[in-house]
């Protein structure tokens, strides 16, 4: 990971900023500079900073303490984010932060949707480099990526079962897309009313590994040849259910089968929201090693390019590749 101690700096450096600006739209400097530090580009993490800083804002104040009594009547209230991290610092501060996360994590599955996803993502980044090595900055951003979850806590409810496919590449491709396709994350997320039904049937924590594996390149792999319907939104379709699937080793086995379930509509519902009527074909103008891949990530500096790249990289393939040089392509660059 990064062993010069830039990640934590940066954390550190990050946590005075409050997890949205504008009120909606999301910090993404957390898990950009985890990214980065994975990837072997921690000597970038902070001159990344520096240009991403004019989009942060203070962190908001807080409205009333969260407690044990009390959290379910303010789960979902966006106005609540300052509350919902004290009391998640507090909780793994005292109870720690596996504990913690086996809690809540089902508590908050089923609202992974709020945020445009990026709570769960937040949290996934926070468990892959706790994984790697516990630190205080590291277990206080996870406070931060569950705060936040908590915060824009978001069920989706009521969808109806389409036929499916049995690979998560032909079940994605049977997503339709809905009929207005305008507006944002919650407006569109609100006419998503039927999604094609995949891996229901599976009940085996290893085979749901297996699943979510598969949704994860899928997702991927579809980004070089649909991207251009939305090029960042789309990136969530795959960073969504990495970040299910970089948590799956810190959990309970009996919490991996709906964490694919939850997964699975995540993806599939940025799919519906933001996918083209048709795909375009992609070739990569030249291919790149995986070195070389993180270093453009880090000089095109986009938040979205630089989780996907990581992304791309977990997958390792060369459809992945290709979809993370797409993304390079289609975003506007950091400036």
């Amino acid at each position: 990971m990064d062993e010069s101690g830039v990640l934590d700096e940066a954390l550190e450096r990050l946590h005075g900023a409050g997890p949205e600006r504008m009120g909606r739209l999301t910090n993404h400097a957390p898990m950009a500079v985890e990214a980065l530090a994975a990837r072997g580009q921690a000597a970038g993490v902070h001159r990344w900073v520096d240009l991403y800083a004019r989009k942060l804002e203070e962190f908001p104040a807080g409205v009333e303490r969260v407690t044990d009594a009390n959290w379910a009547v303010a789960l979902g209230d966006a106005r609540r984010i300052a509350d919902w991290v004290g009391y998640f610092q507090g909780e793994v501060g005292e109870r720690g932060w596996r504990r913690v996360l086996a809690v809540w994590w089902p508590r908050l599955l089923p609202g992974m949707y709020g945020g445009s996803t990026h709570p769960v993502i937040r949290v996934g980044h926070a468990v892959r480099t706790l994984l790697a090595g516990e630190t205080v900055p590291r277990i206080n951003e996870l406070a931060h990526g569950l705060g936040y979850w908590a915060a824009r806590h978001r069920p989706v409810a009521g969808l109806t079962p389409l036929p499916g496919a049995d690979s998560a590449a032909a079940a994605l491709d049977a997503v339709r897309p809905i009929a207005v396709r305008d507006g944002g994350f919650p407006a569109r997320l609100d006419r998503v009313t039927s999604l094609p039904v995949w891996a229901a049937d599976v009940t085996d924590p290893a085979e749901a590994h297996r699943r979510l594996t598969d949704l994860v390149q899928a997702a991927t792999h579809r980004y070089a040849t649909h991207a251009h319907g939305e090029p960042t939104m789309l990136v969530h379709a795959a960073t969504a259910p990495n970040a299910v699937l970089r948590t799956l080793p810190a959990l309970p086995r009996d919490l991996w089968v709906p964490s694919l379930r939850a997964a699975w509509t995540a993806s599939a519902a940025v799919t519906a929201m933001y996918a083209p009527d048709e795909p375009v074909p992609y070739a990569p103008p030249v291919p790149l090693a995986p070195e070389e891949l993180s270093e453009r990530a880090l000089a095109h500096g986009d938040e979205h390019v630089i989780k996907l790249t990581d992304t791309a990289l977990d997958v390792g393939d060369e459809r992945a590749l290709a979809a993370a040089l797409r993304a390079i392509e289609l975003s506007e660059p950091l400036v």
